[in-house]
This record gives structure tokens, sequence and C-alpha cells, in this order.
């Protein structure tokens, strides 16, 4: 883990900032601007283990590229999206927020966090877990490359999850 005074106090504050603002796009099913926040590059991966290393050659509960994100953006809340017979409501709660790994040149990092997402959908279900996001630097903003859901209950029973965590 990088120890703080490696971080200036305004890279700390802009990551969260920009963990903070992902949520919010999240909770506010803003999935246009959500999609924004990640690269053409982009991964989204929610691993079925616990120690899941490798998302191609086993299976996952989810893992997307940007083209599968962009898909299932277009299709949310569409009105004939079959999965759309309600609106889905939501809220994400970030904490304990550490850079693992931080670029000094490019301010390109890796960031763990703790989360609680309660999501409802004809019924309410709460995620609880950590998350991993690779960021990069651009143009004084953050992007996503790839981001990592890691669910407590990862290895449980899931009904479809019709928005991400």
């Amino acid at each position: 883990m990088i120890e703080m005074n490696e971080l200036s106090p305004y890279s700390i504050d802009e990551i969260k900032s920009f963990l903070y603002r992902e949520a919010g796009h999240l909770d506010s099913a803003n999935l246009d601007d959500w999609c924004a926040l990640y690269t053409e590059d982009a991964t989204y991966w929610m691993p079925i283990t616990h120690d899941q290393e490798d998302p191609h050659n086993q299976v996952s509960l989810l893992y997307e590229n940007n083209l599968l994100m962009d898909i299932r953006r277009r299709n949310f809340g569409h009105r004939l999206s079959p999965a759309m017979e309600a609106k889905v409501h939501c809220s994400h709660l970030i904490d304990n927020i550490k850079v693992t790994e931080f670029e000094k040149s490019t301010g390109s990092c890796v960031v763990t966090s703790n989360f609680q997402a309660v999501v409802y959908y004809q019924e309410q279900t709460v995620f609880a877990g950590t998350y991993e996001h690779h960021l990069l630097r651009i143009e004084n903003d953050y992007r996503i490359r790839h981001k990592r859901v890691n669910l407590i209950n990862c290895d449980a029973y899931h009904k479809a999850i019709i928005i991400y965590v």
C-alpha cells in the first residue's frame, strides 16, 4: 500500500471525489455519464469466487468490456426492455478508500474501497464487498480502465443483477 506522504492531499481528495461521482451516476441511473468514466479498453469484472484470478477461463458473475457496457447502457430503461417492468432505485456507500499503487509521473493508480449498495427493483437487495479500481489519469481527471467488484457473497445464488453494483 502507498504511504499517505507519497500522495498529495489533492490527489487523495480527487480520487475520492471521482469514486463518489461514479457512485452518484449509478444512484441516479445516469448510465450515459457513468459509461463516460470508463476508457475505451475498460473492463468491468465481478468474480464468482473470492480467490478468482482469471476472468477469461472461468465463469464470472459479470465480465464486460466497453462494448458490452454500452449495449447494457442503451438497453437499460428502454421501454421495450423486458427487464424494465419497474424503475430501479439504488444507493451506494463507499468508504475505507486506499491507494495501493500510484504512478507519480502520470497520476494513474490502483484504489481499493469497501462498499454497500442497496438496490430496489420490485424487491430490495443489498450488495456489499470491495471495489478495486484501476484509474488512468487523462486530461486532469481520472478514467476507469478496470473495475473489479468483489462481493462478500459472490458464491451465493443471485437473481439477475440488473444494474451495475
